[in-house]
């Protein structure tokens, strides 16, 4: 379980075909806290680590999951968004994250404001899925490369989201353009409320 606040940018070091699946490896401050099967989110997905050295760890990606999120577009250098497991008793900060990117969506326009980007998203609607909460909402929460965000602008298949200078410049939002393809994560709570609702109408 995850809150959605990134810890830090790590750098890809590595990335290994083995089979269907791709080992990435990567560099970061707290490779030496890392232990072996611990789940950090990268992007938002939660992977395992399965190898680490003194300044690097691996994780695997399924085929599954190069399906649905972004990682298999990522090149050694990229900038990744991490985060590391939540502790029990600890501040919520953001909102709750299983680190189980639903789907990609694509940056639709960058608007630079006065200390601050608006970043707009547009994303592939699915009516019955949405019906079970896979959908944003105004003011609702939405998680983007695994960073906790508040929703604005929520539209049909779209949605805009404010970044202030802090996250813009310790995220890979900065990375961020028209065209790049992001992970998105929807409420768990949106979908639990969801899939209740359509009990209660049966």
């Amino acid at each position: 379980m995850f809150s959605g606040i990134v810890e830090e940018c790590g750098k890809l070091e590595d990335i290994k075909k083995n089979g269907s699946n791709i080992d990435l490896t990567l560099s970061c401050s707290f490779v030496d806290q890392l232990s072996i099967d611990q789940s950090v989110a990268h992007n938002g997905v939660c992977l395992t680590v399965v190898s680490k050295t003194d300044s690097t760890y691996t994780v695997t990606a399924v085929q599954e999951t190069l399906d649905k999120t972004n990682l298999g577009l990522l090149k050694i250098g990229d900038e990744v968004n991490l985060e590391r497991s939540m502790m029990m008793g600890g501040r919520l900060d953001g909102h709750i994250v299983q680190g189980h990117v639903d789907q990609t969506a694509i940056c639709t326009n960058v608007e630079e404001l006065d200390g601050s980007w608006y970043y707009s998203f547009e994303y592939d609607l699915d009516k019955e899925m949405a019906l079970k909460g896979y959908m944003t909402v105004e003011k609702g929460s939405v998680t983007v490369n695994g960073t906790s965000l508040t929703v604005c602008n929520s539209g049909t298949n779209s949605f805009k989201v404010a970044i202030i200078p802090y996250t813009h410049d310790h995220t890979n939002f900065k990375d961020i353009k028209k065209g790049t393809i992001v992970n998105i994560e929807f409420d768990i709570v949106g979908k639990y409320l969801s899939k209740m609702q359509a009990y209660l109408k049966d």
